[in-house]
C-alpha cells in the first residue's frame, strides 16, 4: 500500500514540475508579447492588440501552473518562524502543526476545486470570453481549467504531506549537508 501510495505521489510530484516549466515557458511567452507591443507600438505606431488582455490572462495561468510545485517544495508563503524554533525544542508539536496547517490548505483547495468545476462546465457549454470582440477575444474556460487542475494536484501533494509528515530536521539536514560541504 505504501508503496504504490509513494508511486502516485512521484507521479503528482513529477506532474507539478512540468506545470512549473511550463508557467515558466509562459512567462517566457510573456516577454516576447510584452516587447513586440512595446517595439510595434514605439517603431510602427501599431500597438499588439490584445496584449493587456493576454497579461492578465497570463498572470493567472502563470499562478496556477506553478502554484503545485510550490507546495511540492515547502515554499508557499507561510510564517514558519515558530515551527523553526519549536521543531527542535519539541519534534512532536512541530509534526502536529505543520499536519494541521496541511489539513487546512488541503481543505482550501479541495474548496477552490469544487466551486471552480461548475464554472468551468459553464465557461465550456456557453464558450464565454474575455476581450473586445473585433479587437482580440480569447475564451475563459483554459483558464477555469488550469484552475481546477491545479486545486486538485495541490490537494493531492497535501494529502500526501498530510499521511508522510516530514521530520522537523529535514530541512535542517538539508542546510547543514550543503554547509559542510561549500568551501569556506
Amino acid at each position: 500500500m505504501t508503496s504504490i501510495f509513494r508511486h502516485f505521489v512521484s507521479i503528482a510530484e513529477r506532474i507539478a514540475m512540468a506545470s512549473n516549466a511550463i508557467g515558466t515557458l509562459v512567462v517566457l511567452a510573456l516577454v516576447v508579447v510584452v516587447n513586440y507591443d512595446v517595439v510595434a507600438r514605439g517603431v510602427f505606431h501599431k500597438p499588439f492588440h490584445g496584449a493587456v488582455e493576454l497579461v492578465q490572462f497570463s498572470m493567472v495561468l502563470i499562478v496556477f501552473l506553478q502554484l503545485p510545485d510550490v507546495v511540492r517544495v515547502n515554499r508557499l508563503t507561510r510564517s514558519d518562524g515558530f515551527l523553526a524554533i519549536a521543531g527542535h525544542r519539541w519534534p512532536r508539536l512541530f509534526i502536529w502543526i505543520d499536519r494541521l496547517i496541511n489539513a487546512i490548505a488541503l481543505v482550501l483547495m479541495i474548496l477552490i476545486a469544487v466551486a471552480i468545476w461548475p464554472e468551468f462546465l459553464e465557461m465550456w457549454q456557453t464558450q464565454d470570453f474575455f476581450g473586445v470582440p473585433g479587437v482580440f477575444t480569447a475564451p475563459w474556460w483554459p483558464i477555469k481549467l488550469v484552475i481546477f487542475l491545479s486545486a486538485v494536484l495541490c490537494s493531492l501533494l497535501f494529502l500526501a504531506k498530510l499521511l508522510i509528515p516530514e521530520s522537523p530536521t529535514d530541512e535542517d539536514d538539508i542546510t547543514n549537508d550543503k554547509a559542510n560541504h561549500e568551501p569556506h
